[in-house]
Formats: C-alpha cells, structure tokens, sequence
C-alpha cells in the first residue's frame, strides 16, 4: 500500500485506470461533459451555497473518478456477485418466489420497486453503522463539497448496497431486467440528490428523495449523523427512524472529520490497509480450522452490529439553528462543528 502513495505510482496508476475504461467503454468521455451540460446550468441558476465554484478543490478527483467508471463498474460487479451469494440474499428469495408468481405482470413492477428501495434502505443503513461495511462505504462521505460529480466518487468493494437487493429480486422471479433497470436509475437519480441546488421542495419531503433530503444525508454535523437513507422513498426513513429534516436549517459542512486521502489511489487503497487477503486465503490452506472458526466468530459480530443497528432509538426530530438564507456561504472546513461531529460518527 505504501508502494501506491508514492505520486508517481499514483498517478501512472490513475492513467492506466482511465486507459482501461476508455478501452471498455469510450462513451465514459462523453459522460462527463454530458453531466456537465445538463446539471452545471442549474447549479448556476439556483446555487445551494453562493460562491461554490465550478472549479472548487477535489474536482479532479471526482472527474477522475467518473473517468474510471467502468473498471470500477467491472469490479463492481465482480464484487457484488460474490458478496450477493455470500449474504445468501438469494435464499429468501427462493422462499418468495411462489408468491411472486403469484402477482399479475402490472403490480409486480410496482412490489419490486417497493422491495428494492427497501433492502436498499438496509443495506445502504449497515453500511453507514456497521464498522466492517462503513471503512469502504466512508470513501463516498469524503467530499467537502456536494455537487454534480461528487457522486460518482465510490469504492468499487462498497457492493454490499446494491449487491444483495439485486440477488434477492431475482431469486423470487422478478424480471432481471427490470431488477437492473431500477439499479441503473437508483445511480443515476444518486448523481443528481448531490446537485448544489437550492431547491426545499419541502412538500416532497416525505414522498421522494430531494437534493435536500439527501444533502443532510452527506452532513458533518451530529444531528444529522446517520440520517435519511432511502434512495427513493424518504418512508423508510420515517418508519424505521432515521428521518432527518429540519425546517430552520440547512447543511452547511459536509464529509467525514476522520483523515482520507484526497486523492483517487489513494481513496481506492486506504480501505484496504490492515487487511492481507492473501494471508487469509493462505491460512485458509494451512489451518483450514482455525480459519473456519476464526470466519465464523467474524460473521458472528458482523450481525449483531447489524441487529444493534435495526435496534437504536429513534431519531429524535430537533429544529437545529436559527432560520438560514435560502443560500449561504459555506464555512470552512475542520470547524467546532466537525469535530462533535466525528466523534458522534465514531460511536456510531
């Protein structure tokens, strides 16, 4: 790991990413401008926070980032495959499967739609309270500033979200293609909930997703820590208690205080340090036993962080701050604010 930190390994690293997704899809050239043109405009127009720039620190790493899309789509896949037959997210999704079949073809549409925001939800919920999960997941969290192109910065192992959803629908029957069709949707409208735009839309606030709605999602301040989950349907949020939407305030630091890379090979490896799989899968051959065990009681505390995260309290609904300006300056960075803020993440 420390090989890759070096910045000429880094960035010869970085080119032969884009190489690579350049030859597995050309069109990712066009993506970005095609972003740029449809989405840029409005930030312009309707500025969340006045004075954010177009060209504002990090955007190379969240360009390069859209740039190297499709390795890490590649990976991705890859990953979500195995971590969706390892979850054995499939099984109770055989169990459904008569009932599926049950459902005329108009309302099954409908019903995966429901189950996959749903199970979204979920895993989306571990990824930010489960340690294991959150080491990968905290690699999209890390951007100080949201806009267009911040979304597009993830780690290619952060599969559990969409991974299991997408294994469960299709072992119940539902339509590969419409299972893939609502994971292609989910990331594109995740592109656009991270627009710097003003807009409160606050009688959607409980229907569906906004840049609001999920701009407290991406805040670095303690209130809205572990907040506002749902890709499409803030409902799930307000069932299960992680709803977070303040009337008089509004987001104004985001990211995570804990220290991240800034830049692209760096964001890809720093979840990784600590871990050797090579010397997990060599001791899988050596001490096949004590690997058994040694996975077992893993997996053990991998679920009751899971089911202490399906039991915290709920959220309590706190009118955060005196009323705000529709725009604002952003402060900088590293205030009071961040530091109460790790601190409420790290307990998390």
């Amino acid at each position: 790991m420390r090989l890759l930190r070096r910045p000429l390994v880094s960035r010869l690293l970085l080119l032969a990413l884009i190489a690579a997704s350049i030859a597995i899809e050309r069109g990712v050239v066009l993506v970005v401008p095609l972003v740029f043109v449809l989405i840029v405009p409005l930030e312009k127009l309707f500025p969340r926070h006045l004075g954010q720039r177009v060209r504002r620190p990090e955007l190379g790493t969240d360009v390069a980032y859209a740039l190297i899309g499709p390795v890490l789509n590649v990976a991705s896949i890859v990953v979500g495959a195995t971590l969706g037959a390892l979850t054995l997210a499939w099984v109770p999704g055989l169990a459904m499967r008569p009932l599926v079949s049950m459902i005329p073809d108009g309302l099954r549409i409908v019903v995966a739609f429901l189950l996959f925001d749903l199970l979204i939800y979920w895993t989306h919920r571990f990824a930010h309270e489960v340690p294991a999960l959150w080491r990968f997941h905290a690699v999209h969290h890390t951007p100080k500033t949201l806009d267009w192109v911040s979304g597009f910065r993830n780690h290619p192992l952060d599969g559990l979200i969409i991974a299991p959803p997408v294994f469960f629908l299709i072992a119940a029957g539902f339509d590969p293609v419409i299972t893939g069709a609502l994971a292609v949707i989910q990331g594109i409208v995740g592109l656009l909930l991270h627009a710097n735009v003003r807009w409160r839309l606050r009688p959607l606030h409980r229907v569906v997703a906004t840049p609001e709605f999920h701009h407290w999602h991406h805040a670095d301040e303690a209130d809205a820590i572990n907040s506002n989950y749902a890709a499409f349907l803030p409902i799930w949020d307000v069932i299960f208690g992680s709803y977070y939407m303040p009337r008089r305030h509004r987001p104004m630091s985001y990211g995570i205080s804990q220290p991240m890379p800034t830049d692209v090979v760096g964001l890809l490896s720093e979840p990784m340090t600590g871990l050797r799989p090579g010397r997990w899968a060599l001791d899988v051959v050596r001490y096949p036993i004590r690997s058994t065990w040694r996975l077992r009681r893993w997996t053990a505390g991998l679920l009751s962080e899971m089911a202490r995260s399906a039991r915290r309290p709920r959220r309590r609904q706190i009118p955060a701050g005196d009323p705000l300006p529709w725009t604002a300056a952003r402060p900088e960075p590293g205030a009071a604010e961040a530091t109460v803020a790790s601190a409420a993440r790290a307990s998390s």
